[in-house]
């Protein structure tokens, strides 16, 4: 049965999100076209994480090897055009990330599969993949199609897709042998690795984020906001001015130069709404939107909105929740 392969990321014996939010779009659509969900890990002791996978899929393939500790394109490739031409999975899923922007064209070559990157939305129509892409900034999506071959490759934006819900199901894990090292030699060296955009949160796992734009008026209102953001149980995020004038760290930032959320909820407090911005936040579930000017860009995408002043209505929650919190 034709089938939809998706590579899962991992870091640090973790799975990263992005890798459960392919797998919640492979399933919709493996659902709607009558295929096969298959994941392939590539690590050394992943038996953790292709146990994880197993929750979702109907297979798991797993690579398992000393010599596989640390990504390398050239070993993952090597790997990967193997498995595919072995299967022909009729789609090939990786998270846009420095992973894939390594990997994806390197198996591109290997294969002769087309490519599509940074994708924020897929489909299939006929029997063929069509893949959706942001251009100009964010201003305008467009609908790729490519040519015609026996499998396609996409890359995909963290943050597009839900992701995946776990059902009581286990698949099968097949431990695939591992192939010989390449014969190159050597050109580049693992020495560490480190997560630069990491900090002391991670937005893109919160249900609800409280947003803060230029609107708040100074730095001396982030304080008030990240006050506001733990009495409701959520987290602190902002818009590019703020991170520019450094009121913020950048991992902080949501839009197409920062982070793509998902929230459940995202509360917008004096964001005017700029397309960058709105790019990376127009999938959350609920967006409620605080601005002082009733013609702001943010209310097109808003599901409530108030025009009044960012500050008081931070000040006005505030107020109310601690005073629920003290009943």
């Amino acid at each position: 049965m034709p089938e939809i392969l998706v590579v899962a990321e991992h870091r640090e014996g973790e799975l990263r999100e992005v890798t459960l939010q392919m797998l919640g779009k492979a399933a919709e659509l493996c659902a709607s076209h009558g295929l096969e969900l298959c994941s392939v890990i590539i690590g050394d002791d992943v038996r953790k994480q292709a146990g994880e996978l197993a929750a979702y899929c109907d297979r798991v393939i797993a690579y398992s090897d000393p010599r596989l500790a640390h990504f390398s394109a050239r070993e993952h490739a090597s790997i990967l055009a193997g498995l595919l031409g072995e299967r022909t999975p009729l789609l090939t899923l990786m998270g846009h990330s420095p992973w894939s922007l390594d990997l994806a064209p390197a198996l591109a070559a290997k294969t002769g599969f087309p490519l599509a990157t940074d994708c924020v939305d897929l489909l299939i129509e006929e029997g063929r993949p069509k893949a959706v892409r942001q251009i100009y900034s964010g201003k305008l999506f467009c609908r790729v199609a490519m040519k015609q071959a026996a499998g396609y490759l996409v890359t995909v934006r963290a943050g597009s897709f839900a992701a995946a819900v776990p059902s009581a199901r286990q698949a099968e894990i097949t431990w695939a042998p591992v192939p010989p090292a390449p014969a190159l030699p050597l050109d580049r060296e693992f020495v560490a690795y480190e997560d630069a955009g990491s900090g002391e949160v991670d937005i893109c796992q919160a249900d609800l984020l409280v947003s803060v734009g230029r609107g708040i008026g100074d730095e001396e209102n982030i304080e008030p906001a990240r006050q506001l953001a733990a009495l409701m149980g959520g987290v602190l995020s902002c818009s590019r001015p703020v991170v520019d004038k450094k009121w913020l760290p950048k991992y902080h930032q949501v839009g197409t130069s920062g982070k793509t959320v998902r929230p459940r909820v995202y509360l917008a407090l004096g964001i005017s709404g700029a397309f960058q911005h709105v790019a990376g936040m127009s999938g959350s579930d609920t967006i409620i939107a605080v601005n002082r000017d009733k013609k702001a860009p943010i209310f097109r995408v808003a599901d409530y909105g108030v025009v009044a002043d960012a500050l008081a209505v931070i000040t006005a929650l505030k107020a109310r929740l601690s005073a629920e919190r003290a009943s």
